[in-house]
């Protein structure tokens, strides 16, 4: 997955590593804001990439002013339009951003979308908290959960996390517990490895790829506990506890075994 705090498509060399990414075995989504799409850039991306996710807040420009800071509403929402036309081989969603000012916009923004035949839309679970906005008013998962659910989304809360098997054991080898630290390693632009993504300064590096492999930089970080200053105020930290991953798989089983009775 090729996203993170920044726009991947900026990088001087954007093009060289999405022609690696498509002579390479293994799957790459890519997550943008939809900016820097041009038709050069979406032929290059397409068939490379299996997925391509653009963030999108509101179809209200004053709404997605203020959430999308610098960016061209106008000019984004040609861009998706262009994708929608362009891609044959690499499938497009849209990530619509859970915060709080987002969701009162939200039935027109959909209806944006379906109307032009763009129907993955996917939202997350777990409420963005830039900045500490999210101190600021009481949404919670379970309301989220609810408004996905009401307007038929795709939620993303599984989508980052990977089979029980896998998850079982890591969190055995590692007794710091946080399922997305656990079971997701993040390289930055510069090569360092994270210790976690909501590492937003890239303060907590824990090496870098010149000097450890990934495995390495894995077992490296199975020894390592929480760290107080980025993990105490982290609203992920308790989202997969027991409670949380019994109420997650249950839904998914629900959702799959209903869609093989249609």
């Amino acid at each position: 997955m090729i996203a993170g705090y920044g726009e991947p498509t900026t990088h001087p060399h954007f093009i060289n590593f999405i022609s690696a990414v498509g002579n390479h075995p293994v799957r790459f989504d890519l997550i943008s804001n939809g900016q820097e799409l041009n038709e050069a850039r979406l032929k290059h991306i397409d068939g490379k990439i299996e997925l391509l996710v653009i963030s999108f807040s509101s179809i209200d420009s004053s709404v997605y002013n203020r959430v999308h800071i610098n960016l061209s509403h106008e000019r984004v929402k040609e861009n998706i339009l262009l994708a929608k036309k362009i891609l044959k081989h690499t499938q497009l969603g849209i990530s619509l951003t859970p915060l709080s000012e987002c969701l009162d916009t939200l039935p027109e923004t959909i209806a944006w979308f379906k109307s032009h035949g763009i129907t993955l839309l996917t939202m997350s679970p777990t409420l963005y908290d830039r900045g500490g906005s999210m101190t600021d008013h009481k949404l919670s998962t379970q309301r989220l959960r609810q408004i996905i659910s009401d307007f038929q989304l795709h939620s993303q809360e599984m989508d980052f996390i990977p089979s029980l098997g896998d998850s079982l054991k890591q969190m055995w080898h590692n007794k710091f517990m946080c399922m997305p630290r656990n079971s997701d390693i993040f390289i930055t632009s510069s090569g360092h490895y994270l210790y976690c993504y909501n590492d937003i300064s890239h303060t907590h590096t824990i090496g870098h790829i010149n000097d450890l492999d990934v495995r390495q930089a894995l077992n490296l970080r199975e020894k390592m506990g929480p760290i107080n200053d980025l993990c105490n105020g982290c609203n992920m930290h308790d989202r997969y506890r027991p409670k949380e991953l019994v109420q997650v798989a249950k839904k998914y089983l629900s959702d799959k075994y209903f869609h093989s009775m249609e």
